[in-house]
């Protein structure tokens, strides 16, 4: 089990309406309460919303015992506690489950959900949706899908075989197919495989490509061309496989041929922020995910139901 999972595991606040708690390591230093520490750490959430929090017994040591706004800070210890967004935007398009068994969980995620609690994001995420409706207090994701991409989704429902499953996605044991709607890749030949090396980039949440041994690989097949009635320019439906797991690996690839995936508002270039607008989804799909099951030996096949369309 790993040392994050044992933490939640054993965290001495509860599941609350499908939230784990948040933990916190308290590093070396001068402040003179555990209150002034929160609020320097965290600027955005005023002192009086921690005390708030205290008050209702929401902020606890490693064995439960409340802190209140006058606790001396003492570093070295870690505190627990429940994240609180004030006004979180509803997101109007449902999950469905593809397949469960005691071991884990197979979800068909819709566009704009995050998997995970981020940033402006806690209630309406997928995570949390599917411990709060079905009771999964050990959920836990087992590989990575953006927020902006719908698709198959596999989570973890027992830490016992937890380890298993991460290692099969760690040694690419798994197989991917994705599906995206993009522009006529002019000097297209099957079959089509693009490399590169691939970087953090500016801003923070971007990638981008340098000189030097690929780090990157996704194979490319274009399957039909759909209707131009809405758009100036031919729209292909296409086939990718990542054969590398890099983050916006598929974005990045197809913006550096010259045919952004329809929608994408990061590459070629960062576009302002579309805050709650969810009327332009990312035309990019996690069609399908293949793998020998480590555990039964079985084979699995899990496709989505979703369909893109110009």
């Amino acid at each position: 089990m790993k040392q994050r999972d044992k933490l939640i595991h054993n965290a001495p606040l509860p599941i609350r309406d499908g939230v784990a708690p948040s933990y916190l390591w308290l590093q070396k230093g001068n402040w003179k309460t555990l209150l002034e520490f929160l609020t320097q750490r965290f600027p955005d959430v005023s002192a009086a919303t921690w005390q708030d929090r205290m008050l209702r017994g929401e902020v606890v040591d490693d064995g439960g015992t409340p802190y209140s706004a006058d606790s001396p800070y003492r570093w070295g210890g870690r505190i627990f506690y429940y994240r609180e967004i004030d006004a979180e935007t509803p997101i109007p398009f449902e999950e469905h489950i593809l397949f469960q068994d005691q071991h884990i969980l197979v979800v068909d995620k819709p566009h704009f959900l995050p998997v995970i609690p981020t940033g402006r994001f806690l209630h309406e995420t997928l995570l949390v949706r599917l411990k709060r409706k079905h009771n999964l207090p050990d959920l836990s994701p087992i590989h990575r899908l953006d927020r902006e991409t719908a698709g198959v989704m596999i989570f973890s429902l027992n830490i016992a075989s937890r380890g298993a499953y991460q290692f099969l996605f760690q040694q690419r044991g798994v197989t991917k197919q994705y599906e995206a709607l993009a522009g006529d890749l002019a000097d297209y030949q099957a079959p089509f495989i693009y490399r590169s090396r691939m970087v953090e980039g500016t801003p923070f949440f971007r990638m981008q490509e340098q000189a030097g041994t690929p780090n990157s690989e996704t194979h490319i097949e274009r399957l039909e061309l759909l209707s131009q009635t809405a758009h100036p320019n031919a729209i292909y439906r296409y086939r990718l496989h990542p054969v590398t797991g890099r983050k916006h690996q598929l974005r990045v690839h197809l913006s550096a041929l010259g045919i952004p995936i329809l929608n994408d508002d990061f590459y070629p270039v960062a576009l302002p922020c579309k805050a709650d607008d969810m009327t332009r989804p990312l035309k990019l799909l996690a069609r399908s995910i293949q793998f020998i099951d480590p555990l039964s030996g079985q084979e699995r096949y899990f496709e989505s139901a979703r369909q893109l369309d110009c």
